[in-house]
């Protein structure tokens, strides 16, 4: 009985974040075999390849909404209240296959979200122009999710990084920002903080950012039995926003708590996808992740 709650719940959090077809897209992803730009034992691999990237994913896009150029972005071209899961899977997919895929693969996502953002252009809701390509933006929304997403390994995640490797984890990830439009990227974890800082003049509260703040924490398009667990990865990732972003979003500040809601969901999250029998077993994503 256990087993099978175990798969039920592993398959609906696949189905949810990766699509209907999302066990052929791990197969195409891990299976493949080639060279790659990252390998297992790498920081970006060991963080993205967690149970801790559920919160750390709610965590960044909450964090990101507090530039209004970016948001107004989100808000006018993404569709994440008209097909939310959509843009989720589209978003996990690229996450898959630029840091476990195959160069050929990774390079074929970098290149159709790169020709996306080029037809993504407008106006926030002061008049001012922005485009999903403008480097700047690119290097917010870069920082942004990869300080969420160490955060969320450093809390919830299963095995720690030094320093050293969360400074290689910024690195790493930054090449891939810099392969999609990001200019500027910082090279470790210390320099990342003081990128977050310089952006801080620019950031602000505007309706298009409480409107997904609250469509993330307090109206997710899920059945009543769902929200829950849903619930506690929410909070857990509103525990990961510097204290100033919580302060700014009007969110509460008891981490303590949060935290442990997080961990909660993470732990349940990681025992729901340990079932899965379906798709490339670890010793598998090993043998076929020849790193370039």
């Amino acid at each position: 009985m256990a087993n099978l709650l175990q798969r039920r719940l592993g398959a609906v959090l696949r189905a949810r974040v990766a699509g209907p077809e999302a066990a052929a897209r791990a197969q195409d992803i891990w299976g493949t075999p080639g060279p790659r730009w990252f390998g297992p034992n790498d920081p970006i691999w060991r963080v993205h390849d967690d149970a801790s990237m559920y919160p750390g994913g709610i965590a960044a896009l909450l964090l990101q909404s507090l530039h209004p150029l970016a948001m107004a972005g989100v808000a006018g071209h993404s569709g994440y209240r008209s097909d939310p899961w959509g843009r989720l899977q589209r978003t996990s997919d690229y996450i898959a296959a630029t840091t476990f895929g195959t160069i050929e693969t990774a390079e074929q996502s970098i290149d159709t979200v790169r020709r996306v953002h080029a037809r993504v252009r407008g106006r926030d809701e002061r008049g001012r122009a922005y485009r999903a390509d403008d480097p700047h933006l690119l290097r917010w929304v870069a920082v942004a999710e990869a300080y969420a997403f160490l955060r969320a390994h450093e809390r919830y995640g299963r095995g720690s990084l030094s320093e050293s490797e969360k400074d290689t984890y910024v690195c790493q990830a930054g090449t891939l920002a810099v392969r999609l439009g990001a200019d500027e990227l910082p090279d470790s974890w210390a320099g990342l903080l003081d990128v977050l800082h310089e952006y801080r003049p620019e950031l602000e509260v505007t309706d298009a950012a409480c409107d997904a703040a609250a469509f993330l924490l307090h109206e997710p398009p899920l059945p009543a039995v769902a929200r829950p667990g849903y619930a506690l990865l929410a909070n857990g990732g509103v525990a990961l926003l510097p204290d100033w972003a919580r302060r700014e979003l009007g969110l509460a500040d008891r981490v303590g708590l949060a935290t442990l809601s997080g961990r909660i969901g993470t732990g349940t999250v990681r025992w729901g996808l340990a079932g899965l029998t379906d798709e490339p077993d670890r010793a598998a994503r090993r043998q076929n992740a020849t790193k370039a």
